[in-house]
C-alpha cells in the first residue's frame, strides 16, 4: 500500500463540557488523523463517554469548538453529524428489540439510501462483515452481548461513515468472543475507517490502537503511543495500580 500524507479528520479545540457547577470535560484538546487508531482510556469518570458524547452531537459544549473534515460542526445535531461521517456505538448496546438484526442494519443503511430494497442489500452487507449472517432473521433482543456488539458496529457502518467512535466494544463480552471482536475492528480500518475507542482492556488496546490519551477528572493527562503512556508512573498509579508500578 503506497504512503500516503495523512490527513487531520478531526480536531477537537479546548472542548470544555459543564453540567451546572460539575465539570466533565476541561479543555480538552486533540487530532484524529486519517486511518488512525486513537483510544481513549482511563477510570470510570475521567470523561471519555461525555467526550464522545461531545463529538456525536449528544451534547453540545460549554466552550471550545470540533473541525471534522475541515467542516465546523460543533453545532451540528446528531443527525447532522452522521451526515458528515460520525457515526458512534454505545457501551450499553441499544438495539430495537423487536426488529431483527437484518431491519436494525437497515435503519442506518434509510440515512444511505432512500430505497427500502437498497438498504435491505446494503444491510445484508453489513450484517454478512460483522459475522451475523446466520443471525439475520434473529430478534436483537435474543442477541448475546456479543452479538449485540457487533450489530451496533454494522448499524453503524450502514451510515457510511468517515469516523466511528466505538465505546467499550469489548466492555461485558466473554473472553473467547474478544479475539473476534478485535478482528472486526481491524478489519473495518482495512475498509478505510478512522476509530476512535474507548477501552479498559489494555491487551486490546495494545493490539488495536496507533494513539492513546489518558483522562482523568475531564483532563488529558497523557498522550503517546498505548506503551509509553500506559508505562507512566502517574498512569500506573491511578488506573493500573501500585502493585504494577513497584512490582
Amino acid at each position: 500500500m503506497p504512503n500516503v500524507p495523512s490527513k487531520t479528520l478531526l480536531r477537537v479545540d479546548d472542548i470544555t463540557m459543564a453540567f451546572g457547577g460539575i465539570v466533565a470535560v476541561a479543555n480538552l484538546s486533540l487530532t484524529v488523523e486519517t486511518g488512525e487508531i486513537l483510544a481513549l482510556v482511563g477510570p470510570n469518570g475521567a470523561g471519555k463517554t461525555t467526550t464522545f458524547h461531545v463529538i456525536a452531537g449528544v451534547h453540545k459544549p460549554t466552550a471550545g469548538r470540533i473541525i471534522f473534515d475541515d467542516q465546523d460542526i460543533t453545532f451540528y445535531r446528531p443527525d447532522g453529524r452522521c451526515r458528515a461521517g460520525v457515526a458512534r456505538t454505545f457501551q450499553i448496546t441499544q438495539p430495537f428489540q423487536e426488529l431483527t438484526v437484518e431491519e436494525n442494519v437497515m435503519v442506518g443503511s434509510l440515512a444511505y439510501h432512500r430505497s427500502i430494497a437498497d438498504a435491505r442489500k446494503d444491510a445484508r452487507r453489513y450484517v454478512g462483515m460483522v459475522g451475523l449472517s446466520d443471525r439475520a432473521n434473529v430478534l436483537a433482543k435474543g442477541l448475546s452481548t456479543g452479538q449485540r456488539k457487533r450489530l451496533e458496529m454494522a448499524r453503524a457502518m450502514a451510515t457510511r461513515p468517515k469516523l466511528l467512535l466505538l465505546d467499550e466494544v469489548t466492555g461485558g463480552v466473554d473472553q473467547k468472543s474478544i479475539p473476534g471482536l478485535i478482528e472486526l475492528v481491524k478489519q473495518l480500518r482495512r475498509e478505510g475507517l478512522t476509530l476512535v475507542i474507548i477501552e479498559h482492556n489494555m491487551r486490546v488496546i495494545n493490539e488495536l490502537a496507533d494513539r492513546a490519551i489518558f483522562m482523568n477528572r475531564g483532563k488529558k493527562m497523557a498522550e503517546g503511543t498505548p506503551e509509553d503512556v500506559m508505562q507512566r508512573p502517574e498512569v500506573v498509579e491511578l488506573y493500573l495500580g501500585e502493585e504494577v508500578l513497584h512490582g
